[in-house]
């Protein structure tokens, strides 16, 4: 059977603009030179590069990949709004788009006027149009606003709009863009029951989203670009997570490269005095008692109300430190609930009998989740010479999806810092489940009587 959309070998080649060789007019740009052909490889941008995919009549087909992949660019190829530089797309029966927010309405004139233009513009006649023309405005949920001017309009009501045009034009083949994260649930979940629908009369969908759970849940086929290339095609779940994976790797060095420079920064931080350090140690004491009746004056070394960054003695040393997951390895992307390690390294010039090792953990707001240290545990200190290491577990990361950073110490019992690393670390935490909060508890469901569900997370 003949495919809904057959793309073969298209790339899509762009002009890097600058302000030398600009051409004046298309006239000078044609006797001058060449758009493209005549220009260096340093002025082009490829923003498709040999991309190749057949969407079989009656599938859904999504596309997935990161901002500037090149997803939409491929969208309005097909749309024919823009033409492949190489390669060829065939698109079989009537084709209707809805890439950006907006596209073909005209500000000026009112809703009404635009659903006639649109339409006309999609091939429909004018009886057509005013045969759905009610449909059409039920539809986008417009009664009241149909004969206002469109530049007066919220953008969920140019979605709204413009999606209603789109789907009433009867259309073979739908192609729609990301423009559906601008819409309220309730007109969301619409939209879906009108692509299940399509799906049921045998049309075809091309669906550019970042929503992974609707490419799994809602796609036949998943098709992922990254930067401009086919980077994996074919079943939505493996699809899905490979681009995950890819993800969460990228996230690892990002925040891998962070961490290193803070890190680094700090390590240059000087050493504090003996002295320095009685009225750090004085004023973490005092932060104990601190109520309306004994105020903190001089609070820069309460750990939760400092900056980022290092300060203490150094007599002892924390020398390394490591986040660790479930296989082991040192990391900064973890999936809530895997089981981690935090693994100090540290080092004592002389053997010391005062010590305690703390740990506290932040979200990204600076809201303090969790701390606690060894004198709080009621471990008693007995002595610590030379290089040692301290690995705090957590059996089950149970927090929900966002970064976290750490605090990390060594201390006397009194407060008086030795090495106080004040939130250098970073990691993240990943779910596909969308709760909210910061703390994810263990837990069940459980159902009694005439109520029925179906899956569940």
């Amino acid at each position: 059977m003949k495919p809904a959309i057959d793309v073969v070998n298209v790339s899509k080649v762009y002009r890097r603009y600058a302000r030398r060789k600009q051409f004046a007019t298309l006239k000078s740009a044609l006797l001058d030179g060449s758009l493209i052909g005549d220009l260096k490889p340093e002025e082009t941008f490829p923003a498709l590069r040999g991309v190749s995919f057949s969407v079989p009549k009656g599938c859904t087909y999504g596309v997935i990949g990161r901002n500037g992949s090149g997803k939409s660019t491929l969208l309005k190829c097909v749309a024919g709004i823009t033409r492949p530089t190489e390669g060829r797309i065939h698109v079989d029966g009537r084709i209707s788009a809805l890439i950006e927010l907006g596209a073909g309405f005209h500000p000026e004139i009112s809703g009404r006027e635009n659903i006639f233009i649109n339409g006309i513009m999609l091939g429909l006649t004018k009886k057509e149009i005013l045969r759905r023309f009610d449909e059409i405005v039920e539809f986008a949920e417009m009664r009241d606003f149909i004969d206002a001017p469109v530049k007066t309009y919220s953008s969920g009501m140019y979605m709204r709009l413009g999606f209603a045009v789109a789907i009433h034009v009867d259309p073979e083949v739908l192609l729609v863009d990301e423009v559906l994260a601008v819409g309220d649930q309730g007109f969301t979940h619409k939209c879906l029951d009108k692509f299940s629908e399509f799906r049921r009369r045998n049309k075809s969908i091309l669906l550019v989203t970042h929503s992974l759970d609707l490419v799994e849940k809602f796609c036949d086929e998943a098709h992922w670009l990254d930067h401009g290339k086919t980077k994996g095609e074919g079943d939505p779940k493996r699809v899905v997570a490979a681009y995950v994976i890819d993800v969460e790797d990228s996230e690892e060095n990002d925040l891998a490269k962070a961490e290193s420079a803070r890190v680094a920064a700090s390590a240059s931080a000087p050493a504090t005095t003996t002295s320095e350090q009685e009225q750090v140690a004085r004023n973490f004491s005092s932060a104990e008692a601190e109520g309306p009746e004994n105020p903190v004056d001089d609070g820069p070394k309460d750990g939760f109300k400092s900056a980022e960054g290092r300060w203490g003695t150094r007599e002892i040393e924390i020398t390394g430190v490591s986040i660790t997951g479930p296989d082991g390895e040192a990391g900064h992307v973890f999936q809530s609930g895997d089981a981690v390690q935090v693994r100090m390294e540290v080092k004592a010039g002389e053997t010391i009998t005062d010590f305690v090792f703390g740990l506290g953990l932040f979200n990204a707001d600076g809201v303090c989740i969790y701390g606690t240290n060894t004198n709080l545990e009621e471990f008693q200190p007995t002595e610590i010479t030379g290089e040692a290491v301290v690995t705090f577990t957590i059996d089950h990361l149970d927090l929900v999806e966002g970064t976290y950073r750490l605090d990390l110490a060594a201390h006397k019992a009194d407060g008086y810092p030795y090495d106080y690393h004040r939130l250098l670390y970073t990691f993240r935490v990943k779910s596909r489940v969308r709760d909210v909060g910061i703390y994810r508890p263990d837990h069940k469901w459980s159902f009694a009587g005439g109520i029925k569900f179906q899956g569940g997370a």
